[in-house]
């Protein structure tokens, strides 16, 4: 597995965001909620976690995810994620 750098992972979240939930790219900002601001809920939360796992090839947990509320805590995560998986 490639580590990614935050630049990547922000790419890719942005790709998922505008490809599996058909939101307009303009607005997304790592400041968006994403469930107020981008209307993603419950089910869509697990369709993004499994999209980032099957992009990133690291084993991704709900309750890695609990406390993402913005685009830039799940980039944040990611990395977390990322920097345990480290063997």
């Amino acid at each position: 597995m490639k580590k990614m750098t935050e630049e990547e992972i922000k790419k890719l979240l942005f790709a998922a965001l505008t490809e599996l939930f058909e939101i307009e790219a303009e607005k997304i900002t790592l400041s968006s909620n994403l469930y107020e601001d981008l209307d993603i809920d419950s089910i869509d939360a697990i369709d993004l976690i499994d999209y980032i796992q099957k992009q990133t090839g690291y084993k991704v947990r709900a309750e890695d995810f609990r406390a993402v509320r913005t685009v830039e805590d799940v980039i944040q995560a990611v990395i977390k994620i990322q920097n345990s998986s480290q063997v």
